[in-house]
Protein backbone atom coordinates (compact mmCIF):
# COMPACT_ATOMS: atom_id res chain seq x y z
CA UNK A 1 0.00 0.00 0.00
CA UNK A 2 1.21 3.68 -0.74
CA UNK A 3 0.66 6.52 1.53
CA UNK A 4 0.67 9.90 0.20
CA UNK A 5 3.87 11.65 2.32
CA UNK A 6 4.50 15.52 2.31
CA UNK A 7 7.88 16.40 0.80
CA UNK A 8 8.88 17.22 4.60
CA UNK A 9 7.98 13.17 6.04
CA UNK A 10 10.10 11.97 3.09
CA UNK A 11 13.35 14.64 3.77
CA UNK A 12 13.41 13.40 7.60
CA UNK A 13 12.63 9.71 6.40
CA UNK A 14 15.90 9.65 3.77
CA UNK A 15 17.89 12.21 6.49
CA UNK A 16 16.91 12.08 9.75
CA UNK A 17 18.06 14.29 12.45
CA UNK A 18 19.52 13.16 15.47
CA UNK A 19 19.19 9.73 14.83
CA UNK A 20 21.76 7.43 17.01
CA UNK A 21 22.15 5.78 20.47
CA UNK A 22 23.53 8.19 22.92
CA UNK A 23 26.26 7.51 25.34
CA UNK A 24 25.29 8.59 28.89
CA UNK A 25 21.56 9.89 28.72
CA UNK A 26 19.94 11.33 31.34
CA UNK A 27 16.71 9.07 30.58
CA UNK A 28 16.05 6.92 27.82
CA UNK A 29 12.38 6.36 26.86
CA UNK A 30 10.67 3.87 25.12
CA UNK A 31 7.39 3.54 23.47
CA UNK A 32 5.63 1.18 20.72
CA UNK A 33 2.54 -0.34 19.50
CA UNK A 34 2.37 -4.19 18.99
CA UNK A 35 0.31 -3.77 16.00
CA UNK A 36 1.83 -2.19 13.84
CA UNK A 37 5.51 -3.26 15.11
CA UNK A 38 6.93 0.25 15.70
CA UNK A 39 9.69 0.68 18.52
CA UNK A 40 11.24 3.90 19.54
CA UNK A 41 13.88 4.62 22.04
CA UNK A 42 14.45 8.45 22.90
CA UNK A 43 17.26 9.64 24.80
CA UNK A 44 17.47 12.86 26.47
CA UNK A 45 20.37 15.02 27.87
CA UNK A 46 18.88 17.73 30.39
CA UNK A 47 20.68 20.69 31.94
CA UNK A 48 18.56 23.50 34.11
CA UNK A 49 15.71 21.77 33.28
CA UNK A 50 15.96 22.04 29.18
CA UNK A 51 16.72 19.48 27.17
CA UNK A 52 20.04 20.12 25.26
CA UNK A 53 20.25 16.57 23.55
CA UNK A 54 18.38 13.96 22.19
CA UNK A 55 19.40 10.96 19.92
CA UNK A 56 16.76 8.42 18.83
CA UNK A 57 16.67 4.96 17.36
CA UNK A 58 13.12 3.98 15.72
CA UNK A 59 12.46 0.85 14.46
CA UNK A 60 9.36 1.24 11.81
CA UNK A 61 7.91 2.80 8.78
CA UNK A 62 8.72 6.12 7.16
CA UNK A 63 6.40 7.68 8.67
CA UNK A 64 7.69 6.25 12.74
CA UNK A 65 11.33 7.59 11.39
CA UNK A 66 10.04 10.85 10.08
CA UNK A 67 7.85 11.38 13.00
CA UNK A 68 11.26 10.71 15.41
CA UNK A 69 13.43 12.86 13.74
CA UNK A 70 10.66 15.76 13.61
CA UNK A 71 10.31 15.48 17.33
CA UNK A 72 13.80 15.46 17.96
CA UNK A 73 14.13 19.05 16.26
CA UNK A 74 10.99 20.13 17.69
CA UNK A 75 11.88 19.22 21.90
CA UNK A 76 16.02 19.84 21.99
CA UNK A 77 16.45 23.48 23.56
CA UNK A 78 12.76 22.93 25.23
CA UNK A 79 12.59 22.81 28.90
CA UNK A 80 11.14 19.75 29.88
CA UNK A 81 7.36 20.78 30.35
CA UNK A 82 7.35 22.52 27.10
CA UNK A 83 8.75 18.75 25.58
CA UNK A 84 6.15 17.20 27.74
CA UNK A 85 3.49 18.74 26.37
CA UNK A 86 4.08 18.63 22.25
CA UNK A 87 1.24 16.50 20.82
CA UNK A 88 0.75 14.61 18.21
CA UNK A 89 -0.90 16.85 16.43
CA UNK A 90 1.86 19.96 16.71
CA UNK A 91 4.42 16.97 15.21
CA UNK A 92 2.32 16.12 12.19
CA UNK A 93 1.81 19.51 11.34
CA UNK A 94 5.19 20.49 11.49
CA UNK A 95 5.30 17.45 9.13
CA UNK A 96 3.46 19.26 6.91
CA UNK A 97 0.32 16.29 7.58
CA UNK A 98 0.57 12.64 7.69
CA UNK A 99 -2.43 10.46 6.58
CA UNK A 100 -4.34 9.17 9.27
CA UNK A 101 -3.40 5.97 8.78
CA UNK A 102 -0.20 6.67 10.23
CA UNK A 103 -1.05 9.50 12.78
CA UNK A 104 -0.31 6.53 15.29
CA UNK A 105 3.32 7.42 14.64
CA UNK A 106 3.55 10.40 16.07
CA UNK A 107 1.68 9.24 19.18
CA UNK A 108 4.53 6.86 19.47
CA UNK A 109 7.46 9.70 19.21
CA UNK A 110 5.87 11.82 21.64
CA UNK A 111 4.92 8.76 24.12
CA UNK A 112 9.07 8.19 23.75
CA UNK A 113 9.86 11.52 24.72
CA UNK A 114 6.99 11.64 27.91
CA UNK A 115 8.30 7.99 29.35
CA UNK A 116 11.99 9.57 29.25
CA UNK A 117 10.82 12.55 30.62
CA UNK A 118 9.25 10.83 33.51
CA UNK A 119 11.86 8.52 34.05
CA UNK A 120 14.39 11.74 34.36
CA UNK A 121 11.81 13.06 36.97
CA UNK A 122 11.79 10.29 39.14
CA UNK A 123 15.74 9.79 38.67
CA UNK A 124 16.77 13.47 39.60
CA UNK A 125 13.69 15.00 41.28
CA UNK A 126 12.85 12.76 44.26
Amino acid sequence: MKYPYSKRVIEHFRHPHHMGRMKNPDAVGVAGNPVCGDVMYIYIKVKDNRIIDLKWETMGCAAAIATTSMLADLAIGKTLDEAEKLTKKEVADALEGLPPIKMHCSNLAADALRDAIKKYREKHEN
